[in-house]
């Protein structure tokens, strides 16, 4: 019988999440594939989730950002509404700590960031972001309401989500009123 890794002797992984919105307020959420990340194996379901991914070594949050959206969006053409007023958390369950985040950490500390799309919808490409460049964590995506999104995603990462909800409650208000 193999020993479970020390939850607590490991460090969280610096990472980013991206709320993008579009005119009509709602969010961008893709459908991960399913061979694409050990910590969303089938049998968690939910598949659905914001792009997110890894904060490098002595890069800038907000870059990060950028760039993680491009990677997994091949989007480029945003505006920044806002950021979480705090780092958000979330800790791996059980039977992947040890394997999912390459077996280094407990789970992620997420920076959150809000950008409007000012893109056409044909910018948007989740097969082959940047023209093939960059591997494809996604097989489909769609425009959802941030309050859903929560529902949509694996249960180990419902609170985040809950927070990330929270944090930009208000701004598809801002695109219905204006």
């Amino acid at each position: 019988m193999t020993s479970r890794p020390d939850r607590e002797a490991m460090p969280y992984r610096d990472c980013v999440g991206i709320a993008l919105f579009n005119a009509q307020g709602k969010v961008f959420i893709g459908r991960r594939k399913a061979d694409s990340d050990p910590e969303q194996s089938e049998e968690r379901g939910a598949p659905w989730q914001m792009p997110q991914g890894g904060i490098d070594r002595g890069e800038d949050p907000l870059r990060a950002a950028l760039r993680e959206l491009h990677e997994e969006t091949n989007v480029a053409s945003v505006s920044l509404l806002a950021e979480a007023p705090e780092w958000i958390y979330y800790d791996l369950p059980d039977d992947a700590l040890g394997i999912a985040l390459k077996g280094k950490y407990r789970g992620q500390r997420q920076r959150w960031f809000a950008f409007a799309f000012t893109g056409a919808e044909g910018e948007i490409d989740v097969v082959a972001p940047g023209g093939g460049k960059f591997e494809a964590e996604f097989d489909a995506w769609r425009w959802e309401k941030l309050s859903r999104t929560p529902s949509l995603i694996v249960p180990f990462k419902r609170q985040a989500y809950e927070k990330v909800v929270a944090a930009f409650a208000d701004i598809p208000e801002r695109f219905s009123h204006g």
